[in-house]
């Protein structure tokens, strides 16, 4: 099987910067695209940012220009750089991944546990 885990969650100023980091392991051929997700209280879980295997990223409107995923394949390794925060950004992150594990035909899509982070002075 397969296991998400998150990093790096926490208590953060705003304008300050938090760094979250996602590892992947179990019996891994390959992975496909990775996601940051995040859920604030009494909101639906949104598409924050995403990057293929290519290295083609995405981002959420309220978070261009501040937010840079970027991944470490080597490692099965996502992170999500995020600056100049803001007390809105304040959410559950969750890391999300698409991956193809040995024996499988197809990759099967995989969430980690979630990550707090709260942004306030």
């Amino acid at each position: 099987q397969v296991q998400l885990v998150e990093f790096g969650g926490g208590l953060v100023q705003p304008g300050r910067s938090l760094r979250l980091f996602c590892a992947a392991s179990g019996t891994i051929v390959n992975i496909y695209k990775m996601a940051w997700y995040r859920q604030a209280p009494g909101k639906q879980r949104e598409l924050t940012a995403s990057i293929t295997s290519g290295g083609g990223t995405d981002y959420a409107d309220s978070v261009k220009g501040r937010f840079t995923i970027s991944r470490d394949d080597a490692k099965n390794t996502v992170f999500l750089q995020m600056n100049s925060l803001k007390p809105e950004d304040t959410a559950v992150y969750y890391c999300n991944a698409d991956i193809m594990l040995w024996g499988s035909r197809s990759s099967a899509n995989y969430w980690g546990q979630g990550t707090q982070v709260t942004v306030s002075s």
